[in-house]
């Protein structure tokens, strides 16, 4: 099986494609990476000797170049993607560009090229918020696969128009396509912009841990091997023209998991920090993925302290690669 994986040198792509090599010894994997401020050469040096991977630096954008590598592929995983709601809110025409743009491109390209499945990978965030329930107290409402589309960042807004996009591509095209939708990420490799791995590696360095306003803002969390394996199940088992949700039964305020955090580490809490909060802050996500238990067989494996644990002790273990990757997304 020749799959293309776009956006494999970021954090959730870099660990599916390893996932993808693991569990299908005959796949032959194709990874297109534009290399931007989230995606390194780093997160996939353990597989420079690695035959059926081939890496290519490159836009989705290109319409030339993605023609050319879609020959012969059977699956497109695709996970490149502007991602970042603080960075779209300070110039959303990245975003537009890549995640609405590229989609398209790749899209055509897939048509053209008689790919067998196309598997569209998106967010949660796409569905807007959910009424706040404090997570210790119970659960509310989650986000179902039919629960209506309402984005309320640049970000989200983009990834909504892909997945109307790609799902056009079926009803019009006849392409086969599956939609995922995810919760919040974590595990290794993970960009240290984003919340887990910050408050990590600022805790590690004794400097003040960034919390947006009350933090009491609540996420399904999930760990990046456990939609991995998501992923798979989906491009092989999922019903072409179906959106597949992936949660990780773990809602949590930001703020207990940053003293999660904090306590792992050995950290005082006074490092916290609130800080004025974001523009359209959302209030809550969850995660119902009864559709993806109930037709893909799948469901969350890691818990999330273990999975927590795990991370934090990554991190540690990896202060230079945090270091290079920083550095590197400052340099951009």
């Amino acid at each position: 099986m020749k799959c293309l994986v776009t956006g494999g040198a970021g954090f959730i792509g870099a660990n599916f494609v390893r996932h993808l090599l693991r569990a299908r010894p005959r796949a032959e994997v194709v990874n297109l990476d534009l290399l931007t401020y989230a995606g390194h050469l780093e997160n996939l040096e353990d597989l420079a000797d690695e035959r059926r991977h081939v890496f290519v630096e490159g836009d989705i954008c290109d319409a030339a170049l993605v023609h050319e590598l879609m020959e012969g592929v059977e699956v497109v995983f695709h996970l490149a993607a502007e991602s970042h709601v603080d960075r779209s809110i300070q110039a959303d025409t990245p975003f537009v560009r890549t995640n609405v743009g590229g989609t398209a491109v790749l899209l055509s390209a897939a048509l053209r090229a008689g790919v067998r499945r196309f598997v569209q990978v998106s967010t949660d965030e796409v569905y807007g918020e959910l009424p706040w329930v404090d997570p210790e107290q119970g659960t509310g409402p989650r986000f179902t696969e039919e629960t209506p589309l309402a984005p309320r960042s640049p970000y989200s807004a983009t990834k909504a128009a892909a997945d109307h996009l790609a799902l056009a591509y079926h009803t019009t095209h006849g392409l086969d396509v599956v939609v995922t939708r995810c919760s919040n990420n974590y595990g290794p490799f993970q960009h240290p912009e984003k919340l887990i791995p910050l408050m990590i590696t600022r805790a590690m360095a004794d400097e003040p841990l960034p919390v947006y306003g009350d933090g009491l803002y609540v996420r399904d969390w999930i760990h990046v091997s456990d939609h991995c394996r998501g992923l798979l199940a989906a491009a092989e088992r999922g019903r072409a023209g179906r959106v597949y949700n992936f949660g990780g039964d773990a809602e949590r305020t930001n703020l207990s998991v940053v003293r999660q955090i904090l306590r792992m580490l050995g950290k005082p809490e006074t490092l916290v920090e609130h800080v004025t909060d974001r523009p359209g802050h959302d209030r809550r996500y969850a995660i119902d993925h009864a559709r993806a238990t109930r037709e893909l067989d799948w469901r969350p494996e890691r818990d999330f302290d273990d999975g927590l644990a795990d991370t934090v002790q990554w991190y540690l273990e990896h202060e230079p690669w945090s270091a290079a990757v920083t550095a590197a997304a400052r340099s951009r």
